[in-house]
């Protein structure tokens, strides 16, 4: 398809304001257009998007405040300054709580594009003016005026440094129960203790989560506590309320953890999301 098939979006949208920053109660669906590349912008609090999936690809980049993003087995956290590419098709659901500030462009599967899997990305400056830009493109833009903004976009995700903010879930039945309580945010145990609690002995857990998540329990915890710290790092959350919620010893005990896995103190971590 050349990029002259791409000349009008979908008429119910041209009634609209023809801007790209959307309001929580706008009605927006990306399938409905036939422009190459959609963007929208828009700071929400309390979202929740439901499970479901797109016909494009997506890119969904948070500007402020973090974003979880559940799979049927994975959970990623989106934080501040880092984008996640989602294939078309993938079935997906967005949760936001706090004062969340997103960008999301849409690509046509028509598009040329190199296969990307679902990726998380960190933003530099140049691609964050990119996305941005696009994201406020009027939705009567034509196909070609988005053509070379489109070509730098490409190259800068290329480039762009890939981290891993993911934790994938057992899918083992006996911790079915165990699993939605921690879906909805609760501490997991220490080994022993949930052994205990999951009338299985320690070894059995421990083959689960290697065998279903490529991790042993223990390393799995703490992903899940590393996660968790910098989504409240996002919600302004004091650092001593931080470590006593992750069940630390002290506050210098959960700045030397996530100084061991992100190479920067927390504060530090905060001041970077800031510039």
């Amino acid at each position: 398809m050349s990029w002259s098939d791409y000349n009008n979006s979908d008429s119910k949208y041209k009634k609209m304001d023809k801007m790209a920053k959307i309001s929580p109660t706008t009605c927006f669906n990306a399938d409905d257009f036939h422009l190459p590349v959609v963007g929208i912008a828009a700071d929400m609090p309390v979202h929740d998007s439901g499970q479901h999936r797109h016909e494009r690809h997506q890119l969904l980049f948070s500007a402020a405040g973090c974003i979880s993003i559940e799979m049927e087995t994975k959970v990623y956290l989106l934080p501040p300054g880092r984008a996640v590419w989602i294939p078309a098709g993938v079935l997906h659901r967005a949760f936001m709580r706090g004062v969340i500030a997103y960008r999301s462009l849409y690509f046509s599967t028509d598009l040329a594009l190199r296969q990307i899997p679902l990726q998380i990305f960190a933003v530099n400056p140049l691609l964050f003016e990119v996305i941005e830009r696009m994201a406020f493109w009027p939705w009567d833009m034509s196909a070609e005026s988005q053509n070379s903004l489109l070509t730098v976009f490409m190259e800068e995700l290329k480039t762009a440094p890939k981290e891993n903010w993911g934790l994938s879930f057992p899918q083992d039945r006996r911790l079915s129960v165990w699993i939605e309580r921690i879906r909805k945010g609760e501490l997991p145990l220490r080994l022993n203790l949930f052994a205990q609690q999951a009338g299985a002995c320690e070894r059995t857990i421990s083959r689960i989560f290697i065998k279903e998540t490529g991790m042993n329990y223990q390393n799995w915890r703490q992903q899940w506590r590393l996660l968790k710290a910098i989504e409240m790092l996002a919600e302004k959350r004091y650092m001593s309320e931080i470590a006593q919620t992750l069940e630390f010893t002290s506050d210098s005990a959960f700045i030397a953890f996530f100084r061991q896995h992100t190479g920067v103190t927390p504060t530090d971590y905060t001041s970077k999301d800031k510039q």
